[in-house]
């Protein structure tokens, strides 16, 4: 069983140079690494061409991204993996043996990248409030069998806020698969614009998106 792993990228030249001894042991597992750069000025492209043999370059947009990876990846089930995120060892593994289960998807705990301990609170919460919701998050390393993808019309192809969109109409169907297995995921973000301001952020752009803004105007405040 092949899995696609689709890595939207947009000048991540330092993310992709950290974890490309990950997605080569990937790679030598028989699975498919697709690379979708969305425009990027800095040498992302080029390590992009170094990494893997599936390279594909388009428009800038997260949920365009990925469905253009999607459209030519061959694997039965799709992983959407951010380009500062790893997976744990055993990933793959563990979304294979779910494969005897027909139309399912999921997403994995998320660990972020800092050892502070306000970190192990935020994360915590974030996974609580995932399978409580069945609401994932792209940071989640969200997986789709194929199938299931296609179905749905893949993702929105919106400003913000796709990964939510998507789960929406996922869940209509089947309820997500929680994995208790942690991705590490970057804390930058939370990090440079602080973490109060960070989770009253995210807290306002799905306030905002529940109560029908457009995303382009929520991806103006992101």
């Amino acid at each position: 069983m092949k899995i696609s792993i689709i890595i939207p990228v947009l000048n991540e030249e330092i993310n992709l140079s950290q974890i490309s001894s990950h997605l080569q042991l990937i790679r030598q597992q028989g699975h498919e690494i697709i690379i979708v750069d969305g425009g990027s000025v800095d040498n992302s492209l080029v390590i992009a061409y170094e990494i893997t043999d599936k390279v594909v370059v388009s428009k800038a947009g997260r949920a365009l991204q990925m469905n253009s990876g999607a459209d030519i990846a061959s694997g039965e089930v799709l992983l959407f993996l951010h380009a500062d995120t790893l997976l744990p060892d055993n990933a793959l593994q563990t979304i294979i043996d779910l494969f005897q289960k027909k139309n399912y998807w999921g997403r994995f705990n998320v660990r972020l990248s800092s050892n502070k301990n306000i970190y192990r609170l935020i994360e915590r919460l974030m996974n609580l409030r995932s399978c409580l919701t069945s609401i994932a998050t792209g940071d989640q390393a969200i997986f789709i069998e194929r199938n299931l993808f296609d179905r749905v019309g893949r993702f929105p192809e919106i400003a913000l806020m796709e990964d939510v969109a998507i789960s929406k109409q996922l869940k209509k169907i089947v309820k997500p698969v929680c994995l208790k297995q942690k991705v590490i995921t970057s804390s930058r973000r939370w990090e440079t614009k602080g973490v109060v301001s960070t989770v009253l952020l995210m807290w306002k752009l799905r306030l905002y998106y529940f109560f029908g803004m457009s995303p382009d105007k929520l991806k103006q405040l992101y």
